[in-house]
């Protein structure tokens, strides 16, 4: 019988592996467990490595074995042992010994469900291995990926090899390492993936044999001058990378033993590929974080640590952000005139952005407060400086008060959601006022307040995260919570108060800060007696 010398197209369709169940193999107690129950109950306790059992004689019983996989290993079932064969009676009700033998079946099937999860278990611990680049890093992966090219093509008798990987739209396929090739083919522009019969059969998880090339034309082999070609596909489990094409100058077969070694070949070049993508995302990763703890440190050390010592004043303040950069801040400082500025602000949005917006509001208060303006003037031109270099989202929360040291007058004015809040005299108000946050309107007008503080007296400023913060149940801190810290400690500075108020909002709302927090305490001291 001749044999048929027409050429044609192979397409071979990638099976998925079979993967068995375990079995009790890997249970090296049972053999004895079995043993011990057979001379108690004179019933043989057996293991059955399939998913139906085939009762036999003996007591209709068994249980199937599910090790975790989705389906069940075998079964166990009890058989009529030597004993009860030949009628020695052990006294032990056939009840009981399907009790005992559904008892040993829940602990096999434990057992083997806890090597199932085991088995699961160190394979993802395989994938979380370390990305440690090498001194040569930049170089490496050139180098690499053309050995891989040359030992895939030699193995399986062509002679040139290359990878052609998908752009970002995935609509044009681009040479990117090649073996065999005239290194010019990589100056060339991407080919497009439209019409590109055999890599869009690849992509689909098929690998194309082309025997013939000279007579395959409308399969769009990629490089000229080669009689047969192979095409597997390069991909991880996500994602499509490209098409890994190996070509021969003779026209030839490749059988499936070769196949299967070029998509072995395709699957280590996808591995190095998806590495080095790692790589470089572990590596900008970390530069990133680094450069994240170090706006946070910034951030940090922005805020005033210590106290300005000024007669008849006494002041304190933290910030918390709900991550770790945000939005929250407070400042003192002194001005020109003598007084003395003190600032707290809330930017709206979170982490980076909210910041840059914070440190964009604290900068513009301190500006615009050294001209020696009221409070409400500094709000509003601050209000407007922000609104200019705003995108239109960028908006914030702000405190400004003025205190004159020597005639003991203070004033202040606030934009948006900040709660001022006055305790004294055993009692606590709100002098809290509704007004736009800054950066919303450039044409708002903030009005001023005074703060009415005797001495021992306190105002508590805070930022909305801290009067809506909730418990589990729902119910807010608000602003009555503010104040019972400095209720407590009336008399006492205004460090312990602050502190205090800490405390006890840390134990309404316990964990992690949903929102940025910030609280200052302005306390009046008591007058100083003098001898006559």
């Amino acid at each position: 019988m001749a044999k048929s010398t027409q050429k044609h197209l192979k397409v071979y369709t990638e099976q998925p592996p079979e993967v068995h169940a375990p079995g009790i193999e890997g249970v090296n107690s049972f053999a004895a467990v079995s043993q011990a129950v057979e001379r108690m109950t004179g019933w043989s306790l057996c293991y059955v490595p399939e998913s139906a059992p085939r009762c036999g004689a003996g007591l209709p019983w068994s249980a199937p074995v599910n090790p975790g996989s989705g389906i069940a290993a075998g079964h166990l079932k009890l058989e009529m042992g030597r004993a009860a064969a030949v009628g020695q009676c052990t006294g032990i009700a056939e009840d009981s010994v399907r009790q005992l033998a559904s008892a040993v079946a829940g602990m096999l099937c434990e057992l083997m469900q806890t090597q199932h999860v085991l088995w699961q278990r160190e394979a993802e611990l395989a994938a979380g291995i370390p990305l440690v680049p090498a001194s040569d890093e930049a170089n490496h992966l050139a180098v690499r990926l053309e050995a891989v090219l040359k030992g895939g093509a030699e193995a399986v008798g062509c002679q040139a090899a290359a990878i052609y990987l998908l752009d970002e739209d995935t609509s044009h396929l681009k040479l990117r390492s090649c073996w065999g090739l005239s290194r010019d083919r990589l100056l060339d522009p991407a080919r497009p993936l439209r019409g590109a019969v055999a890599d869009l059969e690849a992509l689909l998880g098929n690998a194309v044999v082309l025997e013939d090339t000279r007579r395959m034309q409308p399969w769009k082999v990629p490089e000229e001058g080669y009689a047969a070609a192979a095409c597997v596909p390069i991909s991880t489990p996500t994602t499509l990378l490209g098409t890994f094409w190996v070509f021969s100058t003779n026209p030839r077969d490749f059988d499936d033993r070769q196949t299967n070694l070029l998509e072995i070949v395709a699957g280590r070049l996808a591995a190095d590929l998806e590495r080095e993508m790692l790589l470089r995302e572990g590596v900008d990763g970390a530069k990133l974080k680094r450069q994240f703890a170090a706006a946070e440190r910034l951030q940090q050390d922005q805020l005033p640590a210590i106290a300005p010592q000024v007669d008849g004043w006494d002041l304190s303040g933290w910030a918390v952000q709900a991550q770790s950069l945000g939005g929250g801040f407070f400042d003192w400082f002194c001005l020109d005139d003598g007084r003395l500025a003190i600032a707290l602000g809330s930017a709206a949005g979170s982490g980076m952005e909210s910041a840059l917006m914070a440190a964009a509001a604290r900068t513009a208060i301190r500006c615009h407060a050294r001209r020696g303006a009221a409070a409400e003037q500094v709000l509003a031109e601050v209000n407007r400086t922000l609104w200019i270099g705003s995108t239109g989202s960028q908006h914030a929360g702000l405190f400004l008060g003025l205190l004159d040291p020597n005639s003991g007058d203070a004033v202040w004015s606030s934009a948006g959601p900040i709660s001022v809040i006055a305790v004294g005299g055993g009692s606590w108000r709100s002098l809290t006022r509704a007004s736009p946050l800054a950066g919303e309107d450039p044409d708002t007008i903030y009005q001023p307040s005074t703060l009415p503080l005797g001495p021992d007296e306190a105002v508590v400023v805070c930022s909305e995260g801290v009067v809506a913060a909730a418990d589990p149940r729902g119910r807010l801190f608000g602003e009555a919570g503010v104040a019972e810290g400095p209720l407590a400690l009336r008399g006492r500075p205004a460090a312990e108060q602050s502190t205090r108020i800490r405390g006890l909002l840390d134990a309404h709302q316990p964990g992690a800060a949903r929102a940025d927090r910030v609280v200052l305490v302005v306390r009046r001291r008591e007058a100083r007696r003098t001898n006559p």
